[in-house]
């Protein structure tokens, strides 16, 4: 995968977001000097501090940092860095549902009337954010694999990945777990090559814990 295909995926993802009704607002990637990021804010930094998820969720928010609003008040994220020989040094892409069904109580009618939101609407439902990285310039084994997936903000939460995922295969995982609904509807226009043409780069030792695969 080379840097134009990165962008390719992510305008192509948002377009099609947009198409269906399913992005709020959004904002197309820009890039430089191989780092594709999100454009007007690449400023990623308030995510990783200690400080409550709500609080990260609505200066994520009202600082529009994120490629992706969705409906519901999710925020996605899809930030990728080539060098100069277009190999991938680093990325990442997240997943922010919102904290509070603040966006239901205003528009409880849309909701209830569309099948796409059940799920976000059930009372057991915990907001979970989902992060996926990819780092191996920091990478030790099975602590921190060079692409892992990263559940809620706990900081030694690291499952393995066989090797690097596309925004194409980003985005599928996210409609398919959280808004399947939607995903089956618009099955059509929301259908992506999940093709990964990333190297691998998992370590046998961590091949023999629990990690995520992808053909």
């Amino acid at each position: 995968m080379t840097r134009a295909e990165i962008i390719k995926q992510i305008n192509e993802v948002t377009s099609n977001l947009i198409e269906v009704n399913l992005s709020e607002e959004q904002n197309f990637p820009a890039e430089k000097d191989g780092l594709i990021y999100i454009s007007g804010n690449n400023d990623i930094s308030i995510s990783l501090r200690n400080i409550p998820y709500s609080d990260i969720y609505y200066i994520l928010r009202d600082g529009k940092n994120y490629n992706v609003k969705l409906i519901d008040g999710a925020l996605i994220q899809m930030m990728y860095y080539f060098d100069k020989y277009e190999n991938l040094k680093k990325y990442r892409l997240a997943f922010f549902p919102s904290p509070s069904l603040e966006e239901f109580q205003n528009n409880s009618e849309l909701y209830e009337i569309d099948e796409i939101y059940a799920d976000i609407i059930q009372k057991n439902i915990i907001t979970t954010p989902i992060r996926f990285d990819f780092d191996p310039s920091n990478h030790e084994v099975i602590h921190h694999p060079c692409s892992h997936l990263t559940i809620g903000q706990y900081k030694n939460c690291r499952i393995p990945l066989y090797k690097p995922i596309t925004p194409f295969i980003f985005i599928d995982f996210i409609l398919r777990n959280f808004y399947n609904t939607a995903r089956n509807k618009f099955s059509e226009k929301l259908s992506f090559d999940k093709t990964n043409h990333f190297d691998y780069c998992i370590h046998d030792l961590e091949r023999e814990i629990l990690h995520l695969s992808i053909s």
